[in-house]
């Protein structure tokens, strides 16, 4: 069987070893005449042919035919399937390439830059992906990429340690015992259920079973306009609230949507801004990063105020139709959304935080804005 050479994100020791499931038996090689690319708009690598330049490589030897498949199975989804090629050195090898020519060139591809931004969260992807190898067909796993890579970013995102502690006992992450884990649902959401145990403030042990409802991370942001003390609003129907039986189940909130894996909440708050009302920001506020509902709940959100001008005319219709999005804007003077805030009207927790936050920035954000 021929060597396979890879000249991508699998030149990364620790996410082969993860796809393969074992250290894997490679040497380095060079390709004459080839370079590696991004492909158009995206972070991930291509090989092209380009006179004069040398793509390096690794080359697996002595691979079983599992590894193989595992390999197949983490690189099917993409497109990408093994075809045939010949080193410098005369030597048959084969290589991962687009089956169909759907990508585009972009820049050069740089492996120790991709390894700082998505090393990272490729590689919690990774194992979650690898997981469900021999239980899940590739048509099945392509679905699943997109949670699967948000959820990978949000475990990354949790690692921070910037957190205060003062006022909490002490204990860490560390202190629990995870015993068991089983995850009995996975599609857009997931469902984890786990047998722990823990340290009791007493000084005794806590052993519990517990189910989580593992969602994403993701970012909130109410646009703002200092200078016209404006805010906008969009409206939309969420199925939660007709699930409880809500007579009114179209909901006031402010800009939200998932951090896509790879993606910065930053990022993510100009996307979503300009998927759900054209707009763009020209700075965001941090208003709270928070847990809504720790209790049973992973989604963990990064919260801002995001200011843009916003004219009468800024308020419309939008959402992304491949989504099914169907959402109303309004712009509305701030004094308005407090209102509706005080009286009932405004039942989202994220709006509600973000325009208790705007309360407290306001008058700091409005003499910024408007020259003394």
């Amino acid at each position: 069987m021929d060597d396979i050479v890879l000249f991508g994100t699998l030149r990364d020791p620790d996410l082969l070893e993860i796809v393969l499931g074992a250290v894997a038996d490679a040497q380095p090689v060079s390709l004459a005449d080839h370079r590696v690319f991004a492909a158009a708009g995206e972070t991930f690598p291509l090989l092209f042919r380009c006179e004069g330049a040398q793509a390096d490589g690794l080359l697996l030897q002595n691979l079983t035919g599992e590894q193989i498949a595992r390999l197949d199975y983490y690189e099917a989804p993409y497109g990408y399937e093994l075809e045939p090629m010949v080193l410098a050195d005369g030597r048959r090898a084969q290589v991962y390439r687009p089956t169909d020519n759907q990508y585009r060139k972009g820049e050069i591809w740089d492996l120790t830059h991709w390894q700082a931004t998505q090393g990272p969260m490729t590689r919690e992807a990774a194992h979650e992906i690898m997981g469900l190898f021999g239980k899940t067909s590739v048509d099945a796993l392509i679905p699943l990429l997109g949670p699967i890579r948000s959820r990978a970013q949000a475990r990354v995102n949790a690692r921070t340690d910037d957190i205060p502690t003062d006022l909490r006992q002490g204990f860490s992450r560390d202190d629990v015992v995870l015993t068991a884990r089983r995850r009995p649902y996975s599609r857009f959401f997931a469902l984890d259920e786990m047998e722990l145990r823990h340290p009791r403030f007493d000084g005794s042990e806590n052993v519990v079973e517990r189910e989580v409802f593992v969602s994403v991370d993701a970012v909130v942001v109410l646009p703002y306009d200092p200078v016209r003390d404006t805010v906008l609003l969009i409206e939309q129907f969420r199925p939660a609230p007709f699930a409880r039986g809500d007579l009114h189940p179209w909901c006031l909130e402010a800009i939200a949507g998932r951090i896509d894996g790879g993606e910065t909440p930053q990022d993510a708050a100009h996307r979503e801004a300009e998927e759900e009302a054209g707009l763009r920001f020209s700075r965001l506020v941090k208003a709270a990063d928070y847990y809504p509902s720790p209790g049973a709940l992973t989604e963990y959100l990064y919260c801002y105020i995001g200011l843009a001008d916003l004219p009468d005319d800024a308020a419309g219709l939008g959402g992304l139709a491949s989504e099914a999005e169907d959402i109303r804007s309004v712009v509305v003077p701030f004094q308005m959304l407090m209102d509706a805030v005080r009286s009932g009207e405004v039942q989202n927790g994220p709006l509600l935080i973000c325009a208790y936050c705007l309360e407290r920035e306001r008058m700091q954000l409005r003499a910024e804005a408007t020259p003394a």
